[in-house]
């Protein structure tokens, strides 16, 4: 009985071998399969596409079509005759956009590619060449499609990101208002955080509108601004220059109207957020409701109750992970999604977003060690939640913190981004609530570890682990 344990122990391969066994190259069929038999390959221009399909389906096996509407559906109804079902392009600007929903709304398959895994032999390269080099690849299933979300999650993410343009308009703004108040000599930044709050646009305004009272301004100040009236009457004694006061009357009225943008954006997020069906949400351990997170939105947050519509349509609420406030998870669903079947694993999810090891090998050797270098404005909110993490008293604050001692901050970010991605997946496809158990639980846990960690090496020298009881009842 216990040979055959044995036997049975032998034969279950470990990670490492498991990991072998998927990189092991096959050799019985060396050849390339034809996956897509009804493919084409598209190069996208500015002017014109090129349009290339197998020889065998038209005397003319590659065409150019234009880039307005009619020449697209022309493209469109030119695949359609000859019987191409999948398409696949560079994603080449922004140049593919119409391109795509044409194709999309007349029910073509779209592979849409990214340009580095596209690359052809050197040579001499045309828009003819570039076509057919698509076509082959494709053909072979050489190409990996990119993602690209539904389309209600693409107005919402449009509406999204033109918003977040107003919101850097914004702070340009501030800084110039600064500027200018510092070269005449206000330093009221410095006795105020916050220019634009309540105490700041007061005091703004009122310069804009003739006052050069500095005791009147001081006058303006809100009961709870830590400065005193004294500080404030000195930081706004300095010198009334008018081309500096036109400057800074501009500025404001810039930052009014992003203002007024940024209104108009949220009242478009939230009619589109209504027509989001919603999803029920689990309950928390023993029927109970979890309960909600209590963060602050930030000063750029939307007018309406945004963490109630994405608790709606998500039946999660993502404010309850450590570092991650609303602002943050609505910058993520603008760009993930809401459906993360779309990444058959959680190490899926955070691989394309460039939160994982990519150390390539050859003969036995690591080139580089560090993540792949992509574009993502999802991993960059999850890297700025990871960064808040340092002065945090939680199980992820403490993580955080044991891993920049060990690692240093930067790949520190990298691998608590990575952990917030994987909540973050792990809530939204499983509709998991996440509980925090706390610094000290961390801390315990840390502790066990080491302590055993330290029993296993003690045993192999032949040593033994003693507590010291003395510490323990002196504690």
């Amino acid at each position: 009985m216990a040979t055959r344990q044995a036997g049975q122990a032998e034969a279950k391969p470990n990670r490492k071998q498991r990991r072998e066994l998927q990189r092991r190259i096959w050799t019985d069929k060396p050849g390339l399969e034809v996956v897509h038999p009804d493919a084409a390959g598209i190069d996208i221009g500015n002017r014109e596409h090129y349009v290339a399909i197998a020889p065998g389906r038209s005397e003319q096996p590659v065409r150019k079509f234009s880039c307005f509407t009619e020449g697209l559906r022309e493209l469109a109804q030119f695949l359609k005759a000859h019987g191409i079902r999948s398409v696949a392009m560079q994603s080449t600007g922004v140049y593919w956009i119409p391109l795509y929903d044409v194709l999309e709304e007349e029910g073509f398959e779209v592979y849409l590619v990214n340009a580095r895994d596209t690359k052809n032999l050197p040579g001499r390269k045309s828009d003819v060449q570039e076509s057919q080099w698509l076509l082959k690849l494709h053909t072979y299933g050489l190409l990996r499609n990119s993602f690209r979300p539904p389309s209600e999650i693409r107005v919402l993410r449009s509406y999204w990101r033109q918003r977040g343009e107003h919101v850097r308009t914004a702070g340009e703004c501030v800084q110039r208002m600064q500027k200018a108040l510092t070269q005449m000599n206000l330093q009221l930044a410095n006795v105020i955080s916050d220019i634009m709050g309540v105490t700041g646009q007061k005091i703004l305004r009122a310069i804009l509108a003739g006052e050069r009272d500095a005791e009147k301004l001081a006058e303006m100040r809100h009961e709870r601004i830590q400065a005193s009236r004294k500080e404030i009457v000195a930081s706004l004694t300095g010198n009334w220059r008018p081309e500096l006061l036109f400057a800074l009357q501009q500025e404001m009225d810039r930052y009014d109207f992003c203002q007024q943008q940024m209104a108009e954006c949220d009242e478009k997020i939230q009619e589109h957020l209504g027509t989001l069906p919603a999803r029920a949400k689990e309950p928390g351990p023993a029927g109970k409701p979890a309960p909600q997170g209590k963060k602050r939105a930030g000063g750029n947050a939307p007018s309406f109750a945004l963490d109630q519509e994405l608790v709606r349509i998500t039946g999660v609420d993502f404010t309850r992970i450590d570092g991650i406030n609303v602002m943050t998870a609505q910058t993520i669903l603008s760009e993930v999604g809401l459906d993360m079947s779309q990444w058959k694993t959680e190490a899926h999810f955070a691989s394309w977003l460039g939160l994982c090891p990519n150390n390539p090998v050859t003969g036995g050797r690591v080139l580089r060690r560090g993540t792949r270098k992509i574009v993502s404005r999802a991993a960059t909110a999850f890297r700025i939640a990871a960064s808040t993490l340092r002065r945090s008293d939680s199980y992820l604050g403490a993580q955080f913190r044991r891993f920049r001692t060990k690692l240093g901050a930067p790949k520190a970010i990298t691998a608590m981004a990575h952990k917030l991605a994987v909540l973050f997946y792990r809530m939204l496809r499983y509709g998991q609530d996440y509980i925090d158990r706390g610094q000290q639980f961390y801390q315990d846990k840390y502790r066990e570890q080491q302590v055993a960690l330290l029993k296993r090496r003690a045993a192999q020298l032949g040593l033994a682990v003693v507590p010291d009881t003395s510490r323990t009842g002196a504690a």
